[in-house]
């Protein structure tokens, strides 16, 4: 496999393509339109890093402040045929070196609960083997069968 390159993107257009045509891509986690849209929308003004591969998109994460000294890894897909190759790995620790030149303590990001969905368990254990720790689970903060995981870091 080529080598990929890890990139934050400034313009809002091409933010939102990526963001796009990557979520489209992955059905499983991010099948419900109105959810969708709503990170392709929010992502064209948040700190938004993309990884390439021969200059195709391939995988992206977005950044969200949600308190003074708290930051959300608020979206992340890696295209499926992607997974495993250590992609998501060199998104989140680009992602969690600006969170960390930006002045954030912490880190946090949202899930469905383990247990629930083979996809999401994967989810899971890859937040898990990045060093977030279980913070808490909201049962209907989304709905009843999608109870939301809160995982936090120091960073």
């Amino acid at each position: 496999m080529c080598e990929e390159i890890i990139v934050e993107e400034a313009s809002i257009d091409k933010k939102q393509c990526i963001a796009r045509e990557i979520l489209e891509a992955l059905p499983d986690w991010f099948g419900i339109p109105e959810s969708r849209e709503q990170y392709i929308k929010e992502s064209a003004d948040q700190p938004f890093f993309a990884a390439y591969i021969m200059g195709k998109p391939v995988g992206f994460l977005c950044l969200k402040e949600t308190g003074k000294e708290t930051v959300e890894l608020c979206v992340m897909g890696v295209l499926k045929e992607y997974h495993r190759k250590g992609i998501g790995r060199k998104l989140f620790e680009r992602a969690k070196e600006k969170a960390k030149g930006s002045g954030y303590s912490f880190m946090q990001v949202k899930t469905v609960q383990m247990g629930r969905y083979e996809d999401y368990d994967a989810t899971n254990r890859f937040y898990l083997s990045l060093g977030f720790k279980e913070f808490e689970v909201f049962p209907n903060l989304w709905d009843e069968w999608n109870p939301c995981q809160i995982y936090v870091m120091a960073l």
